[in-house]
């Protein structure tokens, strides 16, 4: 057992305590499409550095996806998608070259403060003029690839976007779930050239993998047409308080 705390390079506690978090956050992913970073992020950024758990999650987010892939297929905004997909791919490594350049304790700052600010955007359904142009959708998923290489909260800024629009919750779903699929093969590249993607954080990915699926599996089975209508509510307002509970620990601890 010693031998695998050593290849994790994590503590018997901070295992215990992300392995709890990410699956929690699965369940959540696999119900509404989206947030799994988000509340990874919220509630684990001050266990473990953003600049650890981003490479992390990219393992986690991927197996989520090809879970999810075929309904996302079928019910996404394709044309959308490709026009958000396109603007992720090129903000991606500027927020990743500012995770990699920020002391860790401003790294937790401004990624729990993106994820309370998107999170009470979201709920108060902010209207933006001109944000459904083919030029608004490439900039929102500009800004979404800086929210990715920066806290890896990209999903919350086009769930944003996609929410802006009113459509059905399970199309809204589907164009969350094939974003985040065909983003993630852009951000490996990105992880990659910046170094952060490191044997560890490969060792890590996969032993966490077998969490994630069993989570969105189960949330997978609590999406049903009779939800629908409480599943964004009740995601925002969770990321709300964890993201104002994990500001409220570093505030503690400075």
């Amino acid at each position: 057992m010693a031998d695998l705390w050593q290849m994790l390079a994590f503590t018997p506690a901070q295992a215990l305590v992300l392995t709890f978090v990410m699956f929690c956050a699965a369940i959540v992913r696999g119900f509404a499409g989206f947030a799994q970073s988000a509340l990874v992020m919220a509630t684990a950024a001050t266990v473990v550095p953003p600049v650890e758990l981003i490479p992390m999650l990219w393992f986690q987010e991927m197996a989520a996806s090809l879970v999810m892939a075929r309904g996302g297929w079928r019910d996404a905004d394709r044309g959308t998608t490709a026009l958000l997909v396109a603007g992720n791919w090129t903000g991606w490594p500027v927020g990743l070259a500012l995770t990699t350049a920020l002391p860790t304790s401003s790294s937790s700052l401004t990624a729990l403060v993106i994820i309370l600010a998107l999170a009470v955007l979201q709920l108060v359904r902010l209207r933006i003029p001109g944000l459904h142009t083919r030029l608004g959708t490439l900039v929102s998923g500009f800004v979404a690839g800086i929210a990715s290489g920066l806290a890896h909260v990209g999903g919350m800024v086009v769930a944003l976007f996609v929410l802006s629009q009113d459509g059905a919750a399970r199309s809204m779903r589907g164009t969350l779930v094939l974003y985040l699929f065909v983003g993630s093969f852009g951000s490996l590249i990105y992880l990659a050239v910046f170094g952060v993607m490191t044997q560890t954080a490969l060792i890590r990915g996969i032993f966490l993998i077998p969490v994630t699926l069993i989570g969105v599996w189960l949330g997978t089975q609590a999406f049903s047409p009779r939800w629908e209508p409480y599943y964004r509510p009740f995601c925002l307002c969770l990321l709300i308080g964890l993201a104002a509970f994990g500001l409220l620990r570093l505030a503690l601890a400075g």
